[in-house]
């Protein structure tokens, strides 16, 4: 993984290593802002880590839409999964599933706005920035049941909430 911070705070997640001829400065100079969102990733993936606490930059980010569903999924709890029609309902707009999907698929900051949290409304694992095989890695890290690494794979006991 490669994290990218600004004077604000975690700007950027990516999966995968920064090219070699990026790397200008060892860890002990690093700004105390990348330190800390090193330190509280290597921590959430020891299970010693469920909740972030860090300053997130988000002004590359495009929209109010977009920032509404990522507070939203700020919210999602450690071990737990949510749907993008559920996202889109808690955010005030139950017809905007699929803009809810988008908004998830841009997430600058994977892992600590916890966009693989997310399934299908059918309990399937749609897609994820990192790949599947890193989402279902990241779920059973926190203790969900997964069936397999496809699209089609469904999250276990495949319990979905119902309005009532």
């Amino acid at each position: 993984m490669t994290v990218w911070t600004s004077p604000l705070g975690v700007r950027r997640i990516e999966f995968g290593p920064l090219p070699k001829e990026r790397h200008t400065d060892p860890p002990a100079k690093w700004p105390p802002r990348l330190r800390q969102a090193v330190a509280q990733l290597s921590e959430y993936f020891a299970k010693k880590r469920r909740r972030f606490d860090l300053e997130l930059d988000l002004s590359g980010v495009g929209s109010d839409f977009q920032r509404d569903v990522y507070e939203q999924l700020g919210r999602v709890e450690y071990g737990r999964v949510t749907t993008y029609g559920r996202l889109a309902k808690e955010i005030g707009k139950p017809d905007q599933a699929r803009a809810v999907g988008q908004a998830v698929g841009a997430n600058p900051i994977p892992i600590v706005i916890p966009c693989h949290r997310v399934i299908g409304s059918d309990g399937s694992l749609t897609g994820f920035s990192g790949g599947l095989a890193t989402k279902v890695e990241l779920l059973k890290l926190e203790g969900v049941e997964v069936s397999g690494r496809s699209p089609t794979s469904k999250v276990r006991p495949e319990v979905i909430p119902l309005d009532l």
